[in-house]
């Protein structure tokens, strides 16, 4: 009986390979096996010499086995089986372990001396010997299998998929084999006059030729479809959750004359920039539409993109409407609450009264809180994750807002905007986006930027203190930053870890996911973990003959939130010299006569990240300093990433380097950001031509066709795009 792309895997592969399938990579349905592209293909007919294998890279050869025998371990309990190979040439060593010898001797059986096949493994050395570690393998059955194994080798090419130590490249080559034998008829996501004008294939033959290639000359035309399939199904996508927030009904928030927002411009201390007063603009022209706003407003620490959302939450709160925002960490809400009550000031802040509400929060605090959303009475309400919780409810929510977007996802925005009726969203964030991100991650938002700052800011200088080149700089840079504390001004340091002493120290659900390096792998550029946390720095500066005497305190993630937010509340009053934080202080936190900003072990931190620590100093009229001191060797990618934040201020250059370092985040789901892409084939930077001709003939399609009715494949596509969760996600508006 033919499959479909469709059909459950445990109907496809049997229900032990479906759930090994599953366990490693999410999948369920033999659409997502044929969708787990091969990452590369080994050259059959130049299969490596044993002599010339590179260390550290994994690589398939065809070698004979020319010894093996078990032994039991010295140091440790189990056995260890040795396997030597050659290929006429060269020798090297196969190495497999298990916990007793029984578990190795049906390997000593197969691995006879003489047997050939194909060995495939990461090139490891161990004592001058060339070795694989539980390498995978396939045997030859006979030299008359061998001699035609090898001459068939040498034209077709070898998919090697993405695996795990559980499931081999070639267990998932032979599933995907399975399932394209029986697969059915595929529908055709593109229409068929795009398919002639690009020359592209049918998906049936992509999908044959991307996974079984007869010659490499049919891998990259199939690459070229099933990257347009993904472009188009993805910005199909997209452009659909756009056009259905359209079609909906929101309330109008209109701003009355003498009312709320009129008063509070009027009471502003300061002229709106040109950028604040055009996106403000367009958020008013938003809110009175008639349809939900879903609007994403970009723009550089410190461009004033938290006054522009208390705009539009007045203006929403002159109709009853409540505003609520949610900011990623403690930290930021509670700064979040302070700087909009002191914007508001003593007349307007008692009639909108402003709420903050988190998980750390005391029960009686808590509760209050909650009690004064529930009935309306506070028509501004910050607050962390506690906002998505079931037992939070509103009168009458008619904006959300959510800050700095990449800590948050669809599901997670979306679910917000459900405990309200088709509420306007709006959506900030002070990491610049380059156009083809937004056009990806944020398709469905319409978008704005405020380029321009406030006057009046004193601007920042950036220089790297490579300890690598100059040990003793260490000391010159808190010599610098004692300096800066002798003329009245404060200091920010930050670490990537609250203690380096202890596994685990990184700071966790503080850090953009897929930004800081993981401070337990070695990447070759840096150290192993970062040699300095919060404790040890505390430490060290508290015997530095011009700091020690200082007033310094520490800040991070694990500090009851009472405690967090008094020691920021004191370092704005000015009474703490010196502030040592892991990224706790990275967005959100403003304290005008903070000078400079020290980071250590910059290297283990993202060029978005850098740039938002840098943009905590020079928010005022005190000039800023941010010194960026790091111990990666020059020449490396670990360096040249900190060199490139010490090169510009802008950030949207900045934003095109950090693309090229990380993951674009998981689309359409709710994780929208980290390593773990969704997207497959597509590159927002290579392919930013190609989104942009999909982006293009999706909206003509959709334009012509609102339910996709004429085109069954495409539906059919982004049916199978979104998950479940997506689709739960998408549904809630």
């Amino acid at each position: 009986m033919p499959v479909s792309l469709e059909t459950p895997l445990d109907l496809a592969v049997g229900a032990k390979n479906a759930g090994a399938l599953e366990k490693a990579f999410g999948m369920t349905t033999t659409a997502d096996l044929l969708a787990h592209y091969p990452r590369r293909y080994a050259n059959r007919g130049e299969l490596t010499p044993i002599l010339d294998l590179p260390v550290g890279e994994t690589v398939t050869i065809v070698a004979e086995v020319m010894s093996a025998s078990i032994r039991d371990m010295r140091n440790r309990r189990g056995a260890m089986m040795e396997v030597t190979i050659g290929d006429g040439i060269g020798r090297m060593s196969l190495t497999f372990f298990g916990k007793h010898r029984s578990q190795l001797e049906w390997r000593e059986k197969e691995l006879r001396i003489g047997r050939r096949g194909v060995f495939s493994g990461k090139v490891g050395r161990y004592k001058g010997v060339t070795q694989f570690a539980h390498p995978q393998y396939e045997l030859f059955d006979d030299e008359l299998e061998a001699r035609t194994k090898a001459d068939t080798m040498v034209t077709i090419p070898i998919p090697i998929y993405p695996a795990t130590a559980a499931l081999a490249t070639w267990q998932i080559q032979r599933m995907v084999e399975t399932v394209l034998d029986e697969l059915g008829d595929v529908p055709e996501p593109l229409p068929e006059t795009l398919r002639r004008e690009e020359g592209l294939l049918d998906a049936r033959t992509a999908l044959e030729r991307i996974h079984r290639p007869r010659t490499r000359d049919q891998i990259a035309p199939a690459v070229r479809t099933l990257r347009m399939h993904e472009a188009l199904t993805l910005q199909a996508a997209l452009l659909e959750q756009r056009q259905r927030v359209r079609s909906l009904a929101a309330v109008r928030r209109e701003a009355a004359p003498g009312g709320l927002l009129e008063r509070f411009d009027a009471a502003l201390p300061f002229a709106l920039t040109d950028d604040q007063r055009a996106v403000g603009g367009t958020i008013a022209a938003d809110l009175v539409a008639g349809a939900p706003m879903n609007r994403l407003v970009q723009g550089e620490v410190g461009s004033g993109k938290t006054l522009v959302a208390l705009r539009a939450m007045l203006q929403v709160a002159e109709s009853g409407g409540q505003a609520a925002l949610i900011a990623p960490t403690e930290v930021l809400a509670a700064q979040h609450l302070r700087s909009i009550t002191a914007m508001l000031g003593p007349q307007l802040a008692p009639e909108v009264m402003p709420t903050l509400l988190t998980g750390q929060m005391g029960a009686a605090a808590r509760r209050k809180a909650a009690l004064r959303v529930a009935a309306g009475q506070s028509l501004i309400v910050v607050g962390t994750h506690a906002l998505l919780g079931e037992k939070t409810t509103f009168a009458d929510l008619g904006l959300v807002v959510v800050d700095e977007q990449h800590r948050f996802g669809v599901e997670q925005r979306e679910a917000l905007r459900a405990k309200g009726t088709s509420p306007h969203a709006l959506v900030l964030t002070a990491t610049p986006i380059p156009r083809t991100v937004a056009m990806t991650v944020f398709g469905d938002l319409d978008t704005s930027v405020i380029r321009s700052m406030p006057p009046g800011r004193a601007g920042i200088e950036t220089f790297v203190a490579p300890l690598a080149d100059h040990p003793g700089w260490f000391s010159r840079v808190w010599e610098r930053a004692a300096e800066e504390v002798e003329q009245g001004r404060q200091v920010f340091a930050v670490c990537a870890a609250i203690d380096t002493d202890k596994q685990g120290a990184v700071e966790q659900g503080t850090v953009d996911p897929g930004v800081e390096v993981d401070p337990g792998v070695d990447d070759g550029e840096a150290p192993t973990g970062p040699r300095w946390g919060v404790v040890q720095l505390l430490a060290a500066l508290a015997v530095h003959p011009r700091i020690g005497g200082l007033r310094v305190a520490g800040l991070h993630g694990r500090m009851p939130a009472d405690e967090k937010d008094a020691v920021m509340r004191s370092f704005a009053r000015g009474e703490i010299d010196v502030l040592v934080a892991t990224t706790v202080i990275e967005v959100g936190v403003d304290v005008p006569n903070a000078s400079t900003m020290i980071v250590h072990d910059a290297d283990r931190f993202g060029v978005s990240q850098l740039h938002q620590l840098r943009g905590r100093v020079g928010r005022g009229s005190v000039p800023g300093l941010c010194l960026l001191v790091t111990e990666a060797e020059q020449g490396t990618t670990a360096r040249e990433r900190v060199e490139a934040v010490a090169a510009t201020l802008d950030g949207f250059v900045l934003a095109e380097v950090d693309l090229e370092l990380r993951g674009e985040g998981d689309v359409l789901g709710a994780q929208q950001s980290g390593a773990r892409s969704s997207l497959k084939l597509l590159r927002v930077v290579k392919d930013a031509d190609l989104i942009t001709q999909a982006r293009g003939i999706a909206d003509e399609i959709l334009s012509a066709d609102p339910t996709l009715a004429e085109h069954p494949g495409l539906r059919a596509a982004i049916d199978r795009r979104l998950s479940d969760d997506d689709r739960a996600a998408l549904a809630k508006n």
